[in-house]
């Protein structure tokens, strides 16, 4: 089931963008700050704009809980309201969802592992550090079993071995046919994990294609205004500046 933006517009944000997103990959939104890539993945969620479809259907006709059962999305500054433990935290990710505590249950402990927070589980978020928050955070979106995850800088308080996980992750999610949309800042990451890249500048779109494509060292000079090149293999790439 495709999600797609037509001729979106947000004022001072983003200019006229038409673009469509697919299951069983994972896209990465990149750009310099400023550049409308959290403004873009606002409108993706359905909180933002006008002109999101989701399999042909208007996104803003959805009734809430059918869009929160489709669409996981995790914004930059997630907020936890409350010290909860873990588990209870990742288990409100099946708000969404009357599927009964047997299998509630079953979800919220698939994500614990797959974020490995097991042994964590009853401990409760303010004894987190700031990767454990995130990864905590990540998990409560995967236990709602979306159609589609989209994170904003999910990487970002991660080490480099978290960060990897958290990757391989969400590319064996993709491999299952979950739709998967990053605000990525590290190119790196984006040329060497995603399938796709779009590339955004002061709320237009400049490239939109495969990593090797999107992120050429043509393209890195026009937007971001660095000199740089690329080295090493497919997968393996790294950004000399």
């Amino acid at each position: 089931m495709t999600l797609s933006v037509s001729q979106l517009s947000l004022a001072g944000r983003l200019d006229n963008l038409t673009l469509e997103f697919h299951p069983g990959e994972v896209t990465a939104i990149c750009g310099p700050n400023g550049a409308g890539k959290s403004s873009l993945l606002t409108c993706l969620a359905g909180l933002a704009g006008e002109g999101v479809a989701l399999g042909g259907a208007a996104l803003s006709a959805m009734p809430p809980r059918e869009r929160a059962r489709a669409i996981g999305y995790l914004p930059q500054s997630a907020e936890v309201a409350w010290d909860v433990s873990v588990e209870t935290l990742v288990g409100l990710g099946r708000l969404p969802w009357q599927s009964g505590a047997v299998q509630d249950a079953r979800h919220v402990a698939d994500a614990l592992a797959a974020m490995e927070l097991k042994a964590l589980r009853n401990r409760p978020v303010s004894q987190l550090s700031g990767g454990e928050r995130a990864r905590a955070l990540v998990a409560r979106v995967l236990a709602g079993t979306p159609r589609w995850l989209l994170a904003d800088e999910p990487l970002a308080n991660l080490d480099l071995a978290h960060q990897l996980a958290l990757l391989a992750s969400l590319r064996a999610l993709a491999g299952q046919g979950l739709g998967v949309v990053l605000v990525l800042h590290d190119l790196a990451h984006a040329m060497n994990h995603a399938d796709r890249v779009i590339v955004l500048d002061g709320g237009r779109l400049v490239r939109d294609g495969r990593p090797e494509v999107a992120l050429d060292e043509a393209t890195i000079a026009k937007v971001w205004g660095v000199s740089a090149r690329w080295l090493g293999e497919p997968g393996q790439r790294a950004l000399v500046v």
